[in-house]
């Protein structure tokens, strides 16, 4: 079973291909939104790469979100249209989940963080869990300032380390500096790896965790600066 896992929740457009074994290809490009022209070109590489065609995916995996809008419409609908075309189904990861699964191995809570534009930021706090970071809050926009208000309140007495993760942790790295115990995970994690996006399809594949092509939506958190925004259509 061949799974296609791919996020254009930033900037960045990320694929991967990969199956029981691990993954068969990955490329990540970061094009200045370039979502559109982006995403076939890098789902034609990675299936040639793996020597792989469309006719042997069992599943198309998909960032769902929170993050930019035209570009979560893109991946959304490119997942949605490939699922049905080839009768199989969607796994719908969120992007802050792949964002807190790249550093799974940091073994103390992780606040992921995305930038959401209007001062504002895409987050949620994770604990470590058997099967990887297990989110412990909602997901919510909000000014950094209330997030690291929040945050200093429930760390500050704790002694643990708090990792943050994400291109919204490093852009208001200063503004979280102040919470207890408070650590910055490199820029190599500011946005979704293509290995985590795989490795957190493939579990939730194999779970069972999968959902119709037709019922997939993107989480936008909020609505875009023209109103309300509309799920794509396929």
């Amino acid at each position: 079973m061949t799974l296609l896992a791919l996020d254009t929740s930033t900037a960045q457009v990320a694929v991967a291909l990969g199956d029981a074994d691990g993954i068969l290809a990955a490329v990540a490009l970061a094009g200045r939104r370039r979502h559109a022209e982006q995403i076939t070109p890098a789902i034609e590489f990675v299936l040639d790469q793996a020597g792989r065609a469309p006719s042997d995916l069992a599943a198309v995996a998909v960032g769902v979100g929170p993050g930019l809008f035209t570009g979560l419409r893109v991946g959304v609908t490119t997942a949605k249209v490939m699922a049905q075309a080839l009768g199989v189904p969607v796994v719908a990861v969120s992007s802050l989940d792949v964002v807190a699964e790249a550093v799974a191995d940091a073994g103390t809570p992780v606040v992921a963080v995305l930038d959401a534009r209007r001062d504002e930021v895409y987050a949620a706090v994770y604990r470590p869990g058997g099967e990887g970071p297990e989110c412990s809050t909602p997901e919510r926009v909000l000014p950094p300032a209330a997030l690291a208000a929040e945050l200093a309140a429930e760390f500050a007495h704790t002694s643990v380390p708090v990792l943050f993760v994400g291109e919204g942790a490093l852009i208001h790295g200063d503004v979280f500096a102040g919470v207890p115990g408070a650590r910055l995970a490199s820029r190599t994690f500011a946005r979704p790896d293509p290995a985590a996006l795989f490795g957190l399809a493939w579990r939730r594949f194999v779970a069972g965790a999968c959902t119709p092509p037709g019922d997939v939506r993107p989480q936008y958190l909020r609505q875009s600066d023209t109103g309300a925004v509309a799920a794509p259509k396929v």
